[in-house]
């Protein structure tokens, strides 16, 4: 993993925030130790790690994330998971419906009950490390990115006094419903940024039409170049280069191009 200071001064999208809330993505997968220690090397002299059992009609166990607290910025981030143990509830069509923040719309069950399960943690970091009017954001990869966008939503729909500035996602799932997603694409204009690389198979999980996804594309086609729009002739053109028979089998292109490190390299090569 590279590491570099963020810069804790950011406010706008610009390709080389999006690579440190990539970076901060990619370090929920490591542990406790690795987590403190690039948080110093960042600039952050707070960190509060989040992680709670539960279980779900879905296999699914747990939800873990992290929260930064620095001088100026608190980035959470939210852990991912396998899109192999995302298959059976992802592509479940009949899952119930969880109500939605402030009563807007509603969310994937799996997707509000994991958010459910950490959420007091998340929002006691917050309000402990906000001493400075320090900006917030959240960001995750996969399931990850799902709760990144919900507790953005959360926040804003619930105590919109601490407003987001900003939500990062890297190949986040359809999470909401068409009322959610209308009423976040307002609220979120210019500040959230939903990341997909090429063929990654999650963002097409779980079905249309019961989920929607946030707008905001920020798209990655197969060359590694980044799009703000996949245009659609195009785009199907570039998507079918590395398509598989089974997109969620280990080799296949769908899976590949959902790891985080491809998101992280394609990011370093826009760069330039």
């Amino acid at each position: 993993m590279t590491s570099a200071t963020i810069d804790q001064k950011a406010t706008g999208y610009t390709v080389r925030h999006a690579l440190c809330m990539a970076r901060a993505s990619e370090l929920a997968y490591q542990d406790e130790q690795t987590i403190e220690a690039t948080a110093r090397e960042w600039g952050f002299d707070r960190v509060r790690h989040h992680h709670t059992t539960f279980r779900p009609p879905f296999p699914l166990e747990d939800t873990q994330a992290y929260t930064l607290g620095g001088h100026s910025m608190i980035i959470t981030s939210f852990r991912g998971t396998e899109p192999v143990k995302l298959r059976d509830w992802l592509s479940d069509a009949t899952t119930p419906p969880w109500p939605g923040p402030g009563g807007k719309g509603y969310v994937h069950y799996g997707f509000g009950e994991a958010l459910e399960s950490v959420w007091p943690q998340v929002r006691a970091a917050i309000d402990a490390f906000r001493d400075n009017r320090q900006t917030v954001w959240f960001t995750g990869h996969s399931l990850g990115g799902a709760l990144a966008m919900l507790a953005g939503a959360r926040l804003h729909f619930e105590e919109p006094h601490v407003t987001a500035n900003g939500v990062y996602t890297f190949g986040q799932p359809r999470t909401c419903d068409r009322q959610l997603s209308k009423e976040f694409n307002t609220a979120f204009s210019d500040r959230m940024y939903r990341f997909v690389n090429n063929n990654d198979i999650v963002p097409q999980l779980p079905p249309e039409p019961a989920f929607h996804h946030v707008s905001a594309l920020r798209y990655i086609d197969a060359q590694g170049a980044l799009h703000h729009t996949m245009p659609l002739l195009s785009g199907l053109v570039d998507r079918a280069q590395g398509l598989t028979a089974d997109l969620l089998a280990p080799a296949s292109d769908g899976v590949r191009d959902h790891f985080m490190a491809a998101y992280v390299n394609a990011l370093e090569k826009n760069q330039n």
